[in-house]
C-alpha cells in the first residue's frame, strides 16, 4: 500500500484534496467530470483521507480508517506516520491488513514495540495527532458507545468494548469518528459512554481535565457533523445528492446546520482507482 506507483498516481492529480473541493492546480484530466458510480463506503474513506495532513502521526485501526490513511499516503500525504495498537509504529503495509496483529504491519515499520509502549510513551505523552474511531452509538455531544446497547446489567446488545478507544478519545490531539448514519446509531444520549466526547450530563470536557481536543468530525455515509462552540454536533457538510432533511431524519436530536452548509466533492477517478485496484481489491471493507 502507498507504493511509488500509487504516489505517482496521486501526484498526477496535482491537488491537495483535504478540503474535499476541487483545486485550481493539476491538469484538466485530473479534474474531469465528477465520478457518479461510487459507494457510501468509498465516499467515507475518501472524505476521511482528505482530513489528513502530510507528516501527521495517526493512531489507526482496521477497516475504513485504515483505508483512508493509506489513501492519503498514496495521494497528498506521503509522509503520514501510521501507528497501530498492536505496536507497529510507522507501518508501511504492502497489502491490506485484516487485523491489528497482521504480519504485514511489521515489515518495513520504523519500530515494533509492546502495546503498553504505544499507549504510555506515544498516546499518553500527547504524540498522537489524529485518532480514528468507529462507534456503535454517537450522541449529541460526540460521546461514543462501543460497550452495550440498553441497560448495562441487562443489555439488549453487547458491543466489542473499548479496546484503546477511550484512551484515544482522551489523549489524541484530535479525534475523527467514522460511522454510518442511522437513527439507532445516533441517539440523543448514548446508553453507555465508552469514549468521552464534549459533554456528559452537562459537565464539559474541559472540566474533566481531558487533554485531547476530542472528536472534531463525525464522518458518516451521507454527511459530516462537527461540534459547535458548546460541543454539540451540528451538520456542516453534505455529500452530493443528500439533503439536510435526510440527515436530520436519522439523528435523534434536533439537528442544527452550520451556515454556510458545504457540499463535498465526490471521489476522483484517481482516488477510486487506488481504493478499488490497489488498497482493497477484494472489497473486504469497501462494501456497498
Amino acid at each position: 500500500m502507498g507504493t511509488d506507483a500509487a504516489a505517482d498516481a496521486g501526484a498526477d492529480a496535482g491537488a491537495d484534496t483535504r478540503s474535499g473541493a476541487r483545486t485550481a492546480a493539476g491538469s484538466d484530466a485530473s479534474r474531469a467530470q465528477p465520478i457518479r458510480d461510487y459507494s457510501p463506503s468509498e465516499m467515507m474513506a475518501v472524505v476521511a483521507a482528505r482530513e489528513l495532513h502530510d507528516g501527521e502521526v495517526v493512531f489507526v485501526g482496521i477497516g475504513l480508517p485504515n483505508l483512508a490513511c493509506n489513501l492519503a499516503r498514496a495521494t497528498h500525504a506521503p509522509g503520514l506516520v501510521l501507528i497501530y495498537e498492536s505496536g507497529a509504529v510507522g507501518a508501511v503495509p504492502e497489502r491490506l491488513p485484516v487485523s491489528i496483529g497482521d504480519p504485514s504491519l511489521v515489515t518495513g515499520s520504523l519500530m515494533v514495540c509492546g502495546m503498553a509502549d504505544v499507549f504510555q510513551f506515544l498516546l499518553q505523552n500527547g504524540r498522537i495527532e489524529v485518532g480514528f474511531l468507529g462507534a456503535g452509538q454517537v450522541d449529541r455531544w460526540a460521546n461514543i458507545n462501543t460497550t452495550v446497547v440498553g441497560d448495562y446489567a441487562h443489555p439488549t446488545v453487547r458491543l466489542p468494548g473499548s479496546g484503546g478507544a477511550a484512551e484515544i478519545a482522551t489523549h489524541a490531539r484530535r479525534t475523527i469518528i467514522v460511522t454510518k448514519l442511522s437513527r439507532r446509531a445516533f441517539p440523543e444520549a448514548v446508553d453507555f459512554v465508552t469514549s468521552p466526547g464534549h459533554s456528559y450530563h452537562g459537565t464539559p470536557r474541559s472540566a474533566l481535565g481531558l487533554p485531547g481536543a476530542g472528536p472534531v468530525k463525525v464522518i458518516t455515509d451521507r454527511a459530516v457533523l462537527e461540534p459547535d462552540a458548546t460541543g454539540e454536533l451540528v451538520l456542516t457538510a453534505l455529500y452530493p445528492g443528500v439533503t439536510p432533511a435526510e440527515v436530520a431524519g436519522d439523528v435523534g436530536w434536533p439537528l442544527r446546520a452550520r451556515e454556510p452548509l458545504a457540499t463535498l466533492d465526490p471521489p476522483t477517478a484517481v482516488e477510486l482507482a487506488l481504493l478499488r485496484d490497489r488498497l482493497d481489491p477484494d472489497k473486504l471493507f469497501l462494501k456497498k
